[in-house]
């Protein structure tokens, strides 16, 4: 099953635990009764903008719509909800929830933890020059990459660049402004690590971008 299949679950069952009807849930969003039905039942996928506008009215997670399986309703939460030592995530070669940018390709991974001390993503750079990037970004928490593909230059605020080939890597305080641009014409592909929460990254993605979209 897709992320965007997991999509319509999610909502149902979150609405159906809370007691909230369509028009109370297109109430607290923004979002039209029409629109609500539909993603409900798969029948459309929510772009990034709508997916934050959903999160935030209802007050929770973004990632809580992506849960690798919907819980039934009234169903008791799940074992690692409270014992989050025993949690694990695997993670298939075409799982992820995949966020598009006009500078990168994110695929983040295990999205169906939540609340997690860290945040995995796959990165495929497509900025080649800052001009192209734009305004460096900005966000909480500490940052761990390692190229797994093609040659990465790191800028950060206070740091001369650093050219980074497959195999190497940098960790850096992201709050610290930074960006990564893709070297020559060959694909750039990362392996990032945020100590970020994942709602507060994408919220950002989104501020910085604007046109952020979640791809099904």
């Amino acid at each position: 099953m897709t992320k965007a299949a997991h999509l319509g679950p999610a909502l149902r069952n979150l609405r159906h635990q809370h007691g909230w009807t369509l028009a109370e849930v297109s109430e607290k969003t923004g979002l039209s009764i029409s629109t609500l039905s539909k993603t409900e039942r798969n029948q459309l996928s929510l772009t990034y903008d709508k997916l934050v506008q959903l999160s935030q009215g209802l007050n929770v997670d973004i990632t809580t719509f992506f849960e690798a399986s919907s819980q039934p309703d009234g169903a008791p939460a799940k074992a690692a909800a409270t014992a989050p030592a025993s949690r694990r995530s695997i993670n298939r070669a075409d799982s992820g929830l995949m966020v598009a940018t006009p500078n990168y390709d994110y695929v983040y991974l295990s999205t169906e933890l939540l609340n997690k001390k860290f945040v995995p993503i796959v990165a495929e750079i497509r900025a080649r020059s800052l001009e192209e990037f734009g305004p460096l970004v900005a966000h909480g928490g500490e940052e761990f990459a390692y190229v797994l593909e093609g040659t990465v230059v790191v800028h950060t605020e206070h740091y001369a660049p650093a050219v980074l080939k497959a195999g190497e890597s940098i960790y850096f305080d992201s709050s610290m402004a930074h960006a990564y641009l893709a070297q020559g014409s060959e694909t750039c592909r990362v392996m990032c690590i945020c100590s970020t929460p994942e709602s507060a990254l994408l919220d950002s993605l989104k501020e910085h971008f604007g046109d952020v979209r979640q791809v099904s």
